[in-house]
Parts: structure tokens; sequence; C-alpha cells
């Protein structure tokens, strides 16, 4: 099969498009045709180098979310048939999706959202899982508290907008003001542009901030927050600098049962997938330089 790999920890500069050993599922794996594979610039600094058990990596392929066809089953797979349209997020110790098939353990995959196509699908479980884990299972967000979402434009932050309008909160989105219109237009009653207004003009608001941008952004962060609230971030550690606010670091995790929930929400209309370029399978690297380089909002996804 065709893929996308890295031989070394060397970057953007390292990712080659070659021939590689066909994908094989193994126990309650299920093999994917992969029709579409979002990325995240940022994952080659991931340390995923080494594997579960130890031992050092010789390359990786890299992706982690997708959306396409069942190929096959491995040994004791069940609830899943061949020919079934799904999307889901890959374990980033295994090989990844920016290849033509992927084997991935059934139960990191879900039915595929049925009103979109597969690049729109595949630009939903990162960072889907992402804004909702941040939201509902650390921030606790309920209906009538106030958020505030650091990044809003971005594939995570737009997101976590849309859950949050969803789920009845006030929402507060930051960022570059080329952003203003696309976080208003998703759900969020203001926006506060870090570069052009005052995030100050915010203090004391917020029930939850959700940050996704780290540096000088998360450490002005704390005085957003009511006491009691909550300051979650999956770009940086947050500061200790009050006692009367709870502070969460935190990585997405894979999960099913929310997966089939954005779902539910995209075919329903609450989440529109964002989208932010499509590259070819092969053009990967130029696809992993554009994100990188700033301004292209959303998610940037491969097709083979």
């Amino acid at each position: 099969m065709k893929a996308i790999r890295i031989h070394e920890p060397t970057g953007i500069s390292g990712l080659v498009f070659e021939e590689a050993p066909d994908a094989k599922p193994f126990f309650s794996d299920v093999l994917v045709k992969v029709a579409a594979c979002g990325i995240t610039h940022t994952e080659l600094d991931y340390p995923v180098w080494t594997c579960r058990a130890g031992h050092q990596r010789t390359l990786i392929i890299p992706g982690a979310e997708m959306s396409g066809v069942v190929a096959a089953l491995g040994l004791g797979t069940a609830g899943i048939a061949v020919g079934e349209e799904v999307f889901g997020l890959t374990d980033q110790w295994r090989d990844g999706t920016a290849a033509e098939y992927v084997a991935v353990e059934a139960r990191d995959v879900a039915p595929k959202p049925a009103t979109v196509d597969h690049v729109h699908a595949a630009a939903v479980p990162r960072a889907g899982l992402t804004a909702w884990q941040a939201l509902f299972d650390h921030g606790k967000l309920a209906e009538g508290q106030t958020v505030i979402i650091h990044g809003a434009g971005g594939a995570v932050g737009s997101t976590a907008v849309q859950l949050a309008r969803w789920a009845g909160a006030e929402v507060i989105g930051t960022g570059r003001s080329h952003s203003r219109s696309l976080v208003l237009e998703l759900g969020a009653d203001r926006f506060v542009a870090l570069d052009a207004d005052r995030l100050e003009d915010a203090a004391g608001q917020a029930d939850l901030v959700f940050d996704t941008i780290g540096g000088e952004v998360v450490a002005r962060s704390p005085a957003l927050l009511r006491p009691g609230g909550t300051l979650v971030s999956v770009a940086a550690p947050p500061p200790a600098t009050r006692d009367d606010i709870k502070t969460v670091a935190f990585l997405q995790e894979s999960n099913r049962a929310q997966l089939i929930e954005l779902a539910r929400l995209v075919d329903e209309g609450h989440l529109r997938p964002q989208v932010g370029a499509v590259y070819p399978l092969a053009q990967a690297a130029e696809a992993f330089s554009a994100k990188a380089a700033g301004g292209i909002p959303g998610r940037i996804v491969l097709q083979p």
C-alpha cells in the first residue's frame, strides 16, 4: 500500500510518500480503507518514537483521524461489518492513518455521520473528542454557565464553540482578528481578538476557560475565572496561581460512545465539521507545512 512515512524524528522534512507493507488487522481490529485522513501539524512532535512496550520505533506512519470503509475484520471482532462506513481516532502508538489502509481497534471507530462526506467526517474525531472531553468530562460545563474558548477559530476551538452553544452555555471565543466572523457564525456570543482587544475585559466572568493556545494566553487565563471555576488546557499545564479554581491539563482519548454522539450532532445540524484545506496523500509534507505556517482555519485533510 502507499503511505506517508517518516524514518527519523526529523519533523516535516522527513515525511516520505512511499510503498509500505500492507496493514493487517489483529485481534479485535478492523482494517479500514482510508477515504480521508485528518492531520494535526504538531503531531510529529508528539512522543511517538517509543512504543507502549518501551522499544524504539524505527519509523512511523503519521495521522490519527480517519474516515473510510471497513475492508476486513480481525479475529474476534464483532459489531462491525465489512463495507460499513466508519470514522475514528487511532492509537498514536500504532501506525497511523496517512495511508491507503489502516488497522485500528474496533473500539476506536464508530459509524460515520451520514450527512457529510468522508473529508468532513475525517475532520471530526480528534477535534470533537478533545472539545467534548475538555468541556464536559473535565470542565463539567452546564447550561447557563459561561465558557471562554481560546483559539476558537482552530479545529478544536471551533468545535468547542459549537458544542458549548449546543449545551446552552454563553460562549466567548478568542483568537486572531481574522477568526472573528467564523467564530460568531458558529455560535459564540462574543469574540475577543487577542491581537487587537483586551483579554482582561473578560476578567472574572467565566465558569470555564478552555485553552488550545498555551504560552502567555494560558498564563493570563486564571484571572478570567470566577471563584470555583475551571481552567482546562490541551496546550500547556495551566499555572497554579489561584487556590480557588481547578486546573486541568489532558490529552484526548478515543471513545466510541462519544464518537457516536458527535456523529449524531453532525447529522442533526448542531455540529459543522471545519475543513481548512484538502491535499492528496502524496502532498502530505506540503499540507503539514501549510498548516504550521498558520492562517488556515479548521482541519487539514489528506486523501489517498
